[in-house]
């Protein structure tokens, strides 16, 4: 039975990513819907080179809609798709040589074209003209001060904070230990707060 777009649209998003995995094209076209706006935000938190945000983003997408027949479990599709935004991530990092630094604070070792329009995946935060230019300035002030965090705070703090992984999963995305994803997200908080607390 096919259901309407309407109907898409209040189904959890477990069962889209079911419809979608059993190559629903409705329902991976509803999950792309839900997920863009948190790529885009994602990439544009992580990256600074903000001219490359919506290609990632784009990129990001596309290789969702490829690979999402092959996700076994569709409740870690979450963790997977995160897995995707940062290999990107960090694809574009080595592309122009700025391998992103990978010191322990903890002083351990650690070593398609499916969307078109990337235009269509702007977030758009309707509000009225006085809260939506407090909101953009303390957007711009939020995302300058994390772009200034080392990648190896920033990357855990964006997971957490924007994604909502958990400890656990951004150890599994970041390749560390809960314990490191634990302190470097609290440091990452700490200068954050730093440097906000003159507006805040």
């Amino acid at each position: 039975m096919r259901l309407g777009k309407i109907q898409y649209k209040k189904i959890p998003l477990d069962e889209v990513v079911e419809l979608a995995i059993s190559q629903d094209c409705k329902a991976l076209e509803e999950l792309i819907r839900r997920q863009q706006k948190n790529v885009f935000a994602t990439f544009t938190y992580l990256s600074k080179k903000n001219d490359n945000v919506y290609d990632l983003t784009q990129e990001a997408l596309m290789r969702m809609a490829k690979g999402i027949h092959n996700l076994k479990n569709p409740k870690t599709f979450k963790s997977w798709l995160n897995h995707i935004v940062m290999n990107l991530f960090y694809d574009s990092l080595r592309k122009f040589n700025r391998i992103p630094p990978m010191v322990s604070i903890d002083n351990e070792n650690e070593n398609e074209k499916f969307v078109t329009n990337p235009q269509n995946y702007i977030p758009d935060k309707k509000c009225k003209p006085l809260e939506k230019c407090i909101s953009n300035e303390l957007d711009k002030m939020i995302k300058h001060e994390m772009q200034q965090l080392p990648e190896h705070f920033r990357v855990p703090i964006v997971l957490r904070e924007l994604q909502g992984l958990s400890y656990e999963e951004i150890a599994e995305v970041t390749k560390t230990n809960v314990g490191t994803v634990k302190s470097r997200i609290s440091r990452a908080r700490s200068r954050l707060q730093d440097g906000l607390k003159d507006y805040i």
